[in-house]
């Protein structure tokens, strides 16, 4: 079986000069699965984290120059490499900031695309053909490049292939209404070339899928007529005259177009018995509409489905069982999951017939029973009050997912509730990830219309699935505000990896605005009310204070501008520290109003979009937080570190970065308000104490991590010296 889970976007698109275009060219898999680089189509490669949905860093070339291919990672030396302008290639390291201060070189003739197998060196193919290990050209960058066919030819479509410890790129080619697809096998330098067999008049291929396995290449191509077919290529060569032979293959789909031809489709195999398709109807659903689905090829049946709003633009890829899909003006990230199926499965009646035979006696279930649904009727009972009123809650706690988003539409919360819960009792992961979005916009969609009407328990409870996400139920949030139904929000804040930044501080100006009375009032997570509880009744100690902050950073962290000003000022902040060093910090909000503030600290974003949104706060609110951050890092600070308690908290660097935020997008309004300047010159006293902690840990980096090479020796004994050098 295979099912889609819920979707959520990882960045927007850039626009094109085409309609017909995403804006994208390449993503690749970067040093893990959950980093990705995304090569636009004009000058940028970024590096994307795809559980956080957060770019980690961005390089653009100069107006003028042009990326012309994806980039790629290459795991073994950790460097990005690209080309610029078909023949310039690039190669560059995370913490190089500018490509143009980076490493390049200008090869002799124009390159068609980079290829990277996990693992293996980066292979060049060049238009005219000819393939290259990266570090071979670039011993020679100008060496001379063989033509492997004509100028007539160009190159359609290319991939790599790594196969145990072979590497093999695989592209076809068209001339003249001919396509030809060529083999390269890299470690005997061996080139196979076949013709493929023409399909109607016109149609060319849309897309092709390839993967490896038992010797053999096993390669997909997709018509515009929904034909797709498979073609069966052997690793070992055959002979000298496989162009002369067209590639045998044998119609594994017929996909439907409904009416006329696919335009932009994509296919991609994703194992032995599946293959994901994009930009192709749904055999059930009306004209104009395009899909995501997966399909069994085994038996033919069409597994898993999910409608892509927006221009589809014949792209796909796929990585760690996640797809990564352009459509309209979002590239989306949509998880998946493809198990074994049986025959019975991939009909979709092994489910029924488990439920259904479950109230006959055991018996070994035929195949019209399996096919067709046929069961032998129980055997008649004697029908009495218990018995009806049994079968009653039975039959409610089995209604179907349709059924019961028809049930929220119309029924009272206590039905809902009802029918939820004996949902989410049976239903399988998979089951969850495809319906738990449904439910929650049903029931989110009927509170926002009624004002009667909202169940908050079965909100929370669909939340605590960790199913849903807050792009397949974007209007959550915001209800649950409208209703103060905080404890919600926390769980969402708490869920949810890809809440927007402009949804975030839309809870922060409603947390940080509330009164303490209302916010005592709210039924919030016990954990969290703790973990406050335990922050504020911790004893300081009458020491220094660690994590970089101490009375002597202080001192030495203030601006030497003239000697009478660095006087007053060092006096001023010594005096402050001090007082603050040996007083026990006071919480400027209560304990329920700090755990829901603590979970905006924990939120994932992204500086760029947040920053924006900041702005809106007004300046009270924004001295309000900040003097509760001063709380938190006095707080944390001290021996006593909380993060030790055991329960969910923001970190220091959470905290910090925080304080960064606010000061930056309030900077004028703060500078100009007398009654701040105090908190203002803490504030700095601290970032430039763990600006200079962090400074000092650097020093010693390279120290600790020879350290952590050394072998310890195990026959130490009772009682040994080691002397340990480091150079």
């Amino acid at each position: 079986m295979a099912a889609l889970y819920e979707g959520y976007t990882l960045c927007g698109l850039v626009p094109s000069r085409s309609q017909s275009l995403s804006g994208i060219q390449g993503i690749e898999i970067e040093r893990d699965n959950d980093h990705v680089i995304v090569t636009d189509s004009t000058r940028s490669v970024t590096l994307y984290k795809v559980s956080d949905q957060k770019p980690l860093g961005s390089w653009t070339v100069k107006q003028g120059q042009s990326l012309t291919c994806p980039a790629v990672y290459n795991s073994e030396s950790k460097e990005y490499v690209a080309v610029t302008d078909k023949k310039v290639i690039r190669i560059w390291k995370d913490e190089d900031m500018l490509l143009d201060k980076t490493f390049k070189a200008t090869v002799s003739s124009d390159i068609w695309r980079l290829h990277c197998g996990c693992g293996m060196e980066p292979v060049v193919l060049f238009q005219n053909g000819a393939v290259r290990l990266l570090d071979a050209l670039l011993t020679a960058p100008q060496q001379t490049i063989e033509d492997v066919f004509t100028p007539e030819e160009t190159i359609r479509w290319s991939t790599n292939i790594v196969a145990e410890t072979q590497q093999f790129v695989i592209f076809t080619t068209e001339q003249k209404g001919d396509h030809f697809v060529y083999l390269q096998r890299l470690n005997l330098n061996d080139l196979q070339r076949y013709r493929l067999e023409r399909e109607e008049p016109g149609l060319s291929p849309l897309s092709f899928s390839a993967c490896c396995k038992d010797q053999h290449v096993y390669l997909l191509c997709l018509y515009p007529n929904g034909n797709l077919y498979q073609s069966v290529i052997p690793v070992r060569s055959q002979g000298s005259d496989e162009a002369t032979h067209a590639l045998p293959r044998n119609l594994l789909l017929k996909l439907p177009v409904n009416e006329g031809f696919l335009e932009a489709a994509s296919v991609k195999i994703l194992d032995e018995a599946h293959i994901a398709v994009v930009g192709v109807p749904h055999p059930s659903a009306g004209a104009g509409k395009d899909f995501l689905c997966i399909w069994n090829t085994n038996f033919q049946t069409l597994q898993a489905g999910k409608e892509m709003a927006g221009k589809i633009y014949g792209q796909l890829w796929s990585y760690s069982n996640k797809f990564f899909i352009p459509h309209g003006k979002t590239l989306s990230v949509i998880p998946y999951e493809c198990t074994k199926s049986s025959l019975a499965s991939a009909l979709g009646k092994l489910s029924q017939a488990k439920t259904e035979g479950s109230k006959a006696p055991a018996s070994i279930p035929s195949w019209n029973t399996i096919l067709h649904g046929e069961v032998t009727p129980p055997p008649i009972a004697i029908q009495t009050r218990e018995t009806r009123t049994q079968r009653k809650s039975q039959s409610a706690a089995r209604l179907t997912l349709d059924q019961i988003l028809e049930l929220t539409k119309s029924a009272s919360v206590e039905e809902v509730q009802k029918a939820v819960d004996g949902f989410l009792s049976r239903a399988y992961i998979q089951d969850l990830q495809s319906s738990v979005g449904q439910l929650a916009s049903s029931i989110v969609s009927r509170s926002l219309d009624e004002s009667s009407f909202y169940p908050a328990g079965t909100l929370a409870q669909l939340v605590r699935t960790q199913c849903l996400f807050h792009s397949g139920c974007p209007n959550l949030v915001l209800l649950a505000l409208e209703k103060k139904d905080y404890f919600l929000c926390q769980l969402c804040l708490q869920f949810f990896q890809d809440i927007p930044e402009a949804v975030t501080c839309t809870c922060l100006r409603a947390f940080i605005g509330m009164s303490d009375t209302e916010a005592k009032q709210a039924n919030l997570d016990e954990g969290s009310i703790s973990f406050m509880e335990s922050l504020t009744s911790l004893e300081p100690d009458q020491a220094d204070l660690q994590n970089g902050f101490s009375v002597t950073t202080v001192e030495d962290s203030m601006d030497q501008n003239s000697a009478a000003d660095s006087d007053r000022k060092t006096s001023q902040v010594d005096d402050n520290s001090k007082s603050l060093c040996f007083q026990k910090p006071v919480c400027p909000v209560g304990i329920h109003k700090a755990a829901l503030l603590n979970e905006i600290l924990m939120t994932a974003y992204s500086d760029s979009f947040l920053l924006p949104h900041l702005k809106d706060l007004s300046s009270q609110h924004v001295i309000l937080f900040l003097q509760y951050l001063q709380f938190l890092y006095l707080r944390y600070s001290q021996d006593a570190v909380p993060q030790d308690l055991g329960f969910r908290s923001p970190t220091l660097p959470q905290i910090m970065d925080w304080v960064c935020l606010l000061l930056d997008s309030h900077f004028t309004v703060l500078v100009m308000s007398p009654e701040v300047k105090d908190l203002l010159i803490r504030l700095k006293s601290y970032v430039q104490s763990q600006v200079k902690l962090y400074s000092e840990l650097g020093k010693i980096e390279s120290s600790l991590k020879e350290l952590d090479k050394m072998k310890t020796n195990k026959d130490a004994g009772l009682y040994s010296i080691e002397i340990i050098e480091l150079f």
